[in-house]
């Protein structure tokens, strides 16, 4: 019939029927080789062979350089000691004066004595610590074996007796010694280093890591890292963190912890590895009354004030009364006592020249500059007439 389909089309629709036969009766490009082929084992045997040769020949080379490098840095060795040996004992190896100065050392250690009052035994410790960094570098420059020392330290004291000035000094020395390459200071505290969920005390606590790398990280507090009375506490992730890099990266990063004794010493009970890791256990004491008067007198000469003579008794008899009050802050509760003197002063200033109009209002630079027994007795009247449970608000 016209109309049924020819046979060539039928055999046309079969040859295509198969979606995997190659129309073209030719091995398809695809092709990757007969495996029973012989020709094909041994292709790939060959090829085998030759990337086993190059892994070999590359292990080889690998062991020879190894093999080089110890002989050179056995030589070296060798003509170390020996110059060494035949050094003689009297070879001068400069003044530690001259360390100290050319290092720039000396100049941090006096502004430490400028910035400081009192504290003996910190300053002391300082200069310890410096001249341990001055000698170890003579050494190197002669060509001694040297070490770099456990520099991880711990400030121990109340608040406000200089930890963190002591902090910034101590990574200005090192920084001028070349223990660290900036000698800055980066001051963190829990709520820098610890998450509030599952995941984000890494995190926070290597951000705070990469901040001081090439100076020092101040951990203020360090005792509510770790929190005794929960296993599942994040402070503890921090912790490990800490403990890693202050032994595998204590080259490049000084940690220095600090908070009151009592708990610091409860703390290293709880963590061993941290104490084992700190090499320099600073104490600060407490200031006394005179030491603080002192202080005062350094913080108006910062900011340009004139303490008159008969304001430093009182001031004195202020600080004694506040010392026996709850939440004392040395040196910081002297800067707040300053700062409301100044106000005093300022208060004082403007009623005289600006409302009374004394002196047609022209007031001096002496009237701009002095702090009265009259400013501190306000806060000692605060003080001695307040009620007794608001006499901390004075």
């Amino acid at each position: 019939s016209a109309f049924m389909p020819s046979s060539g089309v039928s055999r046309s629709t079969q040859l295509y029927s198969d979606p995997n036969q190659n129309p073209f009766g030719t091995e398809s490009i695809d092709y990757g080789g007969n495996e029973n082929d012989p020709n094909f084992k041994t292709i790939r045997l060959r090829e085998r062979l030759n990337e086993a040769d190059t892994e070999r020949r590359k292990e080889q080379e690998e062991a020879e350089r190894r093999e080089r490098a110890a002989e050179i840095a056995r030589e070296e060795r060798l003509q170390k000691i020996a110059y060494m040996r035949d050094m003689p004992e009297d070879t001068p190896a400069g003044t530690v004066d001259e360390f100290m100065f050319k290092e720039g050392v000396q100049d941090q250690l006096d502004k430490l004595d400028q910035e400081l009052v009192g504290l003996v035994p910190v300053k002391r410790r300082v200069k310890e610590i410096a001249a341990l960094l001055v000698l170890d570098k003579m050494r190197r420059k002669l060509g001694f074996e040297t070490a770099v020392p456990s520099l991880h330290m711990c400030f121990t004291g109340a608040p406000g007796t200089g930890k963190t000035t002591v902090a910034v000094r101590m990574g200005q020395i090192l920084a001028k010694m070349g223990y660290s390459r900036q000698g800055h200071v980066v001051l963190a505290t829990r709520d820098d280093l610890v998450g509030q969920y599952v995941g984000h005390t890494a995190p926070k606590t290597k951000e705070m890591i990469k901040k001081a790398m090439g100076g020092l990280l101040l951990v203020d507090e360090a005792y509510y890292l770790y929190n005794a009375a929960n296993d599942r506490d994040y402070g503890q992730e921090s912790i490990e963190i800490l403990l890693n890099v202050m032994e595998t990266q204590q080259d490049d990063l000084v940690v220095a912890l600090a908070g009151y004794k009592d708990r610091m010493d409860k703390f290293f009970s709880y963590i061993p590895g941290m104490m084992s890791r700190i090499g320099n256990h600073i104490d600060f004491p407490n200031y006394s009354a005179d030491e603080l008067v002192q202080i005062a007198g350094v913080m108006a000469h910062q900011l340009e004030y004139d303490i008159d003579d008969d304001a430093y008794p009182v001031f004195k008899e202020y600080i004694e009364r506040r010392m026996e009050l709850p939440y004392f802050s040395n040196a910081r509760t002297v800067r707040n006592a300053m700062d409301r003197a100044r106000m005093n002063s300022a208060i004082r200033t403007f009623e005289r020249y600006a409302i009374n109009g004394e002196n047609g209002g022209m007031c001096s630079v002496h009237d701009l500059k002095a702090i009265t027994a009259q400013d501190f007795q306000i806060l000692l009247d605060d003080i001695v007439n307040a009620d007794v449970d608001k006499r901390i608000f004075a």
